[in-house]
């Protein structure tokens, strides 16, 4: 059971503010992640001109073997890196196999197949312009100076920690104020009779919060309340609730290696749709009649609207 809000309020949207990103990290800055296991080590990776099979004559390579694994990374999730290696070999094998059998039949030759051909690679040109645009953006300083200048126009939010004891109904909650009136612990109390599994088995405990992350009924109860301070029962969907607040603070801002993944999306985002949009600018770009737009043109090579600059 739970009676905080649903996670995607709580989480930061890339594309509109990246300045979210560091208020929605930060109840994580004070927890310590768990160390990463030591992989598992690999055999190393051959030259990619290394000729790993032949069919009829034709080689393949270990470096047409890596675009292989590109492609059909999906399929190979779940492999080991040999196996993978083995899968994207023998698919190649059985491609180029499939391929002659194709050329004998001319399918090459066909409008649709040409066209194909064409669309095919002008988007593997348009990857690779994007993704060269997105080296040159992504350098430690860019993501380092973003991150600075966001984080200093972070106003600073209140967080607290508290605790609680969910029980159905009001009478029930009357007599765990009169309990914790005879000066019985909260925490035991919390663990005998709470009805909030996630809870309960802490004494009550739900750690650091900021505003807005609980139903509005406990987050308004929650945020009125001094430390060590202990509420009247507040009723909401999900029964009557004695908070209890332990602390309060402001909320401290993740450092810089916790969101910098999030950093080079937003760097990358951002690169690529500025490129875009200057090439849109620049071209000549005539449309016929047929060819009106239907609705408003989206930006290739993009997932979602233009982000907007970082603010606070």
């Amino acid at each position: 059971m739970t009676f905080s809000l649903s996670p995607s309020c709580r989480s930061a949207a890339l594309g509109a503010s990246f300045a979210l990103i560091l208020a929605a990290v930060a109840p994580a800055a004070a927890q310590t992640p768990p160390a990463p296991a030591a992989p598992a080590a690999e055999a190393p990776t051959p030259d990619p001109k290394t000729v790993l099979a032949t069919v009829d004559g034709a080689e393949i390579t270990a470096g047409e073997v890596e675009l292989a694994k590109e492609d059909l990374q999906q399929s190979l999730a779940s492999m080991t890196e040999p196996q993978r290696r083995d899968y994207a070999l023998n698919y190649l094998i059985d491609l180029k196999i499939a391929a002659r059998a194709a050329e004998k039949d001319k399918l090459g030759d066909t409008t649709e197949f040409k066209q194909r051909i064409a669309y095919l690679h002008d988007r593997a040109l348009m990857e690779e312009l994007l993704q060269k645009t997105s080296k040159a953006a992504v350098t430690d300083e860019a993501m380092r100076k973003l991150y600075d200048e966001t984080a200093k126009n972070l106003k600073p939010e209140q967080e607290v920690r508290a605790s609680h004891i969910l029980v159905k109904t009001e009478d029930e909650a009357k007599k765990v104020e009169e309990r914790l009136g005879k000066g019985e612990d909260f925490a035991e109390i919390a663990t005998e009779v709470s009805t909030d599994p996630g809870s309960a088995k802490q004494g009550g405990d739900l750690g650091f919060f900021g505003k807005g992350q609980m139903v509005p009924a406990f987050d308004e109860a929650v945020f009125k309340l001094e430390p060590n301070k202990v509420s009247d029962p507040v009723k909401t969907q999900f029964g009557f609730h004695i908070i209890k607040v332990t602390e309060k603070r402001e909320r401290p801002i993740p450092p810089f290696e916790q969101v910098k993944p999030q950093i080079e999306q937003y760097v990358v985002r951002t690169a690529q749709q500025d490129l875009i949009l200057k090439l849109r600018g620049e071209a000549k770009v005539e449309r016929t009649k047929a060819g009106e737009p239907q609705a408003q043109p989206a930006i290739p090579g993009a997932d979602a609207p233009p982000a907007e600059a970082p603010k606070p």
